[in-house]
């Protein structure tokens, strides 16, 4: 009787496919796929965001959207991310071409690839010197986090703060802000260049509303250039 039923119970088993038990069944490599592998910041979400992402935005390089990656996942252990959005600035690339990214990091799509001027002072088609202080009218490198909008000089614009000490943690009081600009969009570039800033990120009047619209309130924005002291003393960065 008793093997009858042991039979009998071992049938079911199989016939359900283990049922609950089948959990500790898979192979290793399911297990860490089924359950781990999309937690932001494993391997795997890295490796997959890195690679989705350049498919969309094959102008984008493949080391600034890892150091991007990289800064927004520290930013998010300190809860400087209320939409999983990370906006990207290359500075290495002149301001004729379109340098700036909005990342969706939740579905994995680039939402705004456009075009963005430096400061006055940091260069001209390519900037090359950036800075922190006041009056300087140059960009800022390094980590920001989007604050408050408002209606000013330029029109709707987004205030950021910067967070990196020595290269951006004046944004705020320099007013470092997102704002629209007519000398910004491609029909304006002159000898492979736009018209230049004070320092802040100024966009095409096209664009700016919905970009501020979406990034405003706490999503983080990351200022790239291949800066050597920047590179190994950030602490997003390194």
């Amino acid at each position: 009787m008793k093997l009858k039923i042991a039979l009998l119970s071992f049938s079911l088993f199989i016939m359900v496919g283990m049922g609950p038990f089948s959990y500790f069944f898979q192979s290793a490599n399911q297990l860490t796929h089924n359950k781990f592998d999309l937690i932001i910041g494993s391997k795997y979400w890295v490796d997959k965001t890195i690679q989705t992402i350049l498919a969309q935005a094959n102008n984008l390089d493949p080391e600034v959207l890892k150091v991007g990656l990289n800064a927004y996942l520290k930013a998010r252990k300190l809860g400087m991310d209320s939409k999983q959005l990370l906006t990207l600035v290359d500075y290495s690339k002149p301001s004729a071409e379109r340098r700036l990214w909005v990342i969706d990091l939740k579905n994995l799509k680039v939402l705004y690839n456009t075009w963005v001027s430096h400061g006055k002072h940091s260069g001209d088609a390519t900037s090359t010197s950036f800075s922190n202080t006041p009056k300087s009218l140059k960009s800022s490198l390094g980590v920001f986090v989007t604050d408050e909008t408002y209606i000013g000089n330029n029109g709707y614009s987004l205030r950021v703060k910067g967070l990196e000490p020595n290269f951006n943690s004046n944004a705020y009081d320099r007013n470092i802000v997102f704002h629209g600009a007519n000398y910004v969009s491609p029909g304006r570039a002159k000898d492979g260049k736009l018209g230049r800033s004070w320092g802040c990120f100024a966009l095409s009047r096209d664009v700016i509303k919905p970009l501020i619209d979406l990034i405003k309130n706490n999503t983080l924005v990351v200022a790239y250039y291949p800066d050597k002291s920047w590179l190994k003393t950030s602490s997003f960065v390194r």
